[in-house]
């Protein structure tokens, strides 16, 4: 008889357990939401994109969802290690972060040779190498550093960054500048000297002929325009 109440037993707490898990959410379901939305969200990036999403911890159960809603927390981005939510947006809601590794390859813009610093950089400066990126950076595009300055001097093969290059200067220190000061029905022009290194569109100091220091911005072609 006693064997028999702890079949019973066992018997209900199985039924019991069953139960519980049919009402459980399938955290399988909630990996494949995320990699749905990863996929969405990557499609239009360029290069070759991979990604990972890590496994739920299997102690963690969730109510059943028919409604999960996948989102990008704010200020992060899908790139190299991060975390993709999920909320249930039902009235016995809830949110779930899983962790997702997103790798990007890209044929990034390398130089060509070895090249000090203050070079600017022509097209036959520049090579493309395959790179796998977990974070943003890199250049793509060599319309993007062509005629840009190197700020430091670079070794053979290294990656290219927009933190490596300037604009080349358009007044240099020392150089005879022509002012310009432009109003609605005037124009007055006057010379100077620039009293340091402007890339276009930079403020810069320049000494006027009446010996007085003015600010303005470095045009093209030596010109500083002094705002009326």
């Amino acid at each position: 008889m006693q064997a028999m109440r702890k079949l019973f037993l066992i018997l209900c707490l199985a039924v019991q357990s069953t139960q519980v898990l049919a009402a459980a959410q399938d955290h399988q379901i909630l990996r494949d939401t995320v990699a749905a939305f990863v996929q969405q969200q990557t499609a239009a990036l360029p290069g070759k994109t991979s990604y990972q999403v890590d496994e739920i911890d299997p102690r963690l159960v969730l109510s059943r969802c028919d409604r999960l809603e996948p989102f990008l927390p704010s200020g992060s981005q899908l790139l190299g290690k991060t975390s993709v939510g999920v909320r249930c947006a039902e009235s016995h809601g809830w949110t779930i972060f899983v962790p997702v590794q997103t790798k990007i390859s890209l044929d990034l813009l390398v130089s060509a040779r070895q090249l000090p610093a203050g070079y600017a950089l022509h097209k036959e400066d520049l090579s493309t190498r395959t790179v796998e990126i977990t974070q943003a950076g890199g250049i793509t595009d060599p319309k993007q550093v062509i005629g840009k300055v190197l700020r430091y001097g670079i070794s053979a093969g290294q990656v290219l960054r927009e933190d490596m290059l300037r604009p080349p200067f358009s007044v240099m220190q020392g150089q005879p500048v022509q002012l310009i000061v432009q109003g609605g029905r005037f124009s007055i022009r006057s010379e100077g000297v620039a009293l340091g290194n402007a890339s276009e569109g930079q403020l810069v100091k320049v000494r006027n002929s009446a010996g007085g220091v003015v600010s303005g911005l470095a045009r093209a072609n030596g010109v500083v325009e002094i705002a009326p």
